[in-house]
């Protein structure tokens, strides 16, 4: 599958009729909250683990040297814990052209903290995408968000800042913080406010 997928998610779902959706937010999303919303709520959903598997060309790197940024693979008994957006359906105009390298909308229940379902889309970026650049040792995945940089700034900026909004969540996502590790001790380095 190409990189871009813009169009292809235009033709996934039928927004017609909908007053609004429910979307999952477990990477930048969370933080980096640049869309209206009708609603925001800490949410979860089962059966995916958070990994930095994706590649990120377009923001937190570039062709040449590619950031690294997180997706979501299946995991059996894995909880993920996010950030759920009410929106309307026309953000999404927006959404998929932020999240085009490589993501698909896909629909998924998600569990709220107060133990309330709600079916939604979360966008994931699958192992057949043209970015996707897969498993590595974390220690390997954090030399190269060390030295990535792309549009959207350093790629080490993406990881402390998901790192921060992970912990305010309660969320103990071990392969972040392991990330966040091994990049920390490489040097001082510190989330900015974009």
């Amino acid at each position: 599958m190409p990189a871009n997928t813009i169009d292809h998610n235009r033709t996934r779902y039928n927004f017609d009729g909908i007053d609004s959706v429910w979307l999952f937010g477990y990477g930048s999303l969370i933080y980096k909250v640049d869309f209206p919303f009708l609603e925001q709520r800490p949410a979860s959903i089962r059966g995916w683990a958070r990994r930095f598997w994706q590649g990120s060309h377009d923001h937190r790197g570039t062709p040449e040297a590619p950031g690294r940024v997180v997706t979501l693979i299946e995991q059996p008994g894995a909880v993920c814990r996010g950030m759920a957006f009410r929106v309307s359906p026309n953000v999404f105009e927006y959404l998929d052209v932020r999240e085009k390298n490589g993501y698909l909308r896909f629909s998924t229940t998600m569990t709220f903290d107060d133990g309330s379902h709600a079916e939604g889309l979360v966008y994931i970026a699958t192992e057949d995408n043209e970015a996707f650049l897969g498993e590595a040792p974390e220690a390997d995945i954090a030399a190269q968000i060390a030295a990535a940089v792309g549009p959207s700034g350093p790629n080490s900026e993406y990881l402390l800042r998901l790192a921060e909004s992970l912990r305010a969540l309660g969320d103990d996502c071990r392969h972040t913080f392991s990330i966040e590790s091994h990049l920390t001790r490489s040097g001082p380095v510190e989330a900015s406010d974009s």
